[in-house]
């Protein structure tokens, strides 16, 4: 077994075992149904909006957002807009503006605007995270780094941060997933488990390499996987890689 087949293995097996002893953490099945149905139906409806707004006023409803804001964090749909013009009545339950974990947000704006939802749970937990490494990094002039995640992206260590590693729920598959950082002190959610599943249900059951693997996470359910880097598809396993700045 290669090293990056032990390091995948191993994940799964301490995820699983995550997953056993925070059996308070996760979702009782019937409420995990019942949460994708209703932010299903979330997406489907605000999508027809948007293509109705899209095909009136030729434009996007999106907030605006720089070339440095990331992937799955940018056009998220400017849902004040929508009801003031009255294309929506009131504001969908799951959205953060009306108390709910969501932000609507829009991908493949030039070639086929599609509308995601971005996990505020998650986007809160690694931004808590990055605030204790930031902290660390200022006091001590380095980083709290464990062993290699993936090549240029290590595990936190705790234990120097003085915190216990927070519990982050998948929004794809309710597993427990780990923060990491790079080089430069970042921290992203390792969604390589989840991209392995993706990959192992795709109909070709096939990566290529330079593909960012990320894509089959978005294409096969309502959410994007926010806070997260690059994944390719390198010697049998998906992988994080750093992404082009």
């Amino acid at each position: 077994m290669n090293k990056s087949k032990k390091r995948l293995f191993g994940l799964i097996v301490l995820t699983a075992l995550s997953t056993v002893m925070l059996g308070g953490c996760m979702y009782p099945k019937e409420n995990l149904a019942q949460n994708k149905a209703s932010t299903r139906e979330a997406v489907r409806n605000m999508q027809t909006v948007i293509e109705q707004y899209q095909q009136e006023t030729g434009m996007l409803p999106i907030k605006n957002s720089t070339s440095e804001t990331p992937k799955y964090e940018k056009y998220i749909v400017d849902l004040a807009k929508l009801q003031r013009m009255a294309y929506i009545s009131e504001l969908p339950g799951v959205s953060f503006e009306k108390g709910g974990s969501y932000y609507f947000l829009i991908q493949d704006e030039e070639t086929k605007p599609t509308v995601k939802l971005m996990d505020l749970v998650t986007f809160q937990a690694a931004a808590e995270i990055q605030g204790w490494v930031d902290a660390y990094r200022r006091s001590n002039n380095e980083l709290p780094v464990r062993e290699e995640a993936y090549p240029g992206f290590s595990w936190i260590d705790y234990s120097k941060l003085g915190k216990k590693e927070p519990a982050i729920r998948s929004i794809y598959s309710g597993m427990t997933l780990s923060a990491m950082i790079d080089q430069e002190g970042r921290v992203f959610v390792d969604y390589g488990i989840d991209v392995m599943k993706a990959v192992e249900r795709s109909s070709e059951n096939k990566a290529k390499e330079g593909v960012d693997l990320r894509d089959l996470l978005v294409a096969s359910s309502e959410f994007v996987p926010v806070k997260s880097t690059a994944y390719h598809w390198i010697n049998g396993d998906p992988q994080a890689v750093a992404e082009a700045k």
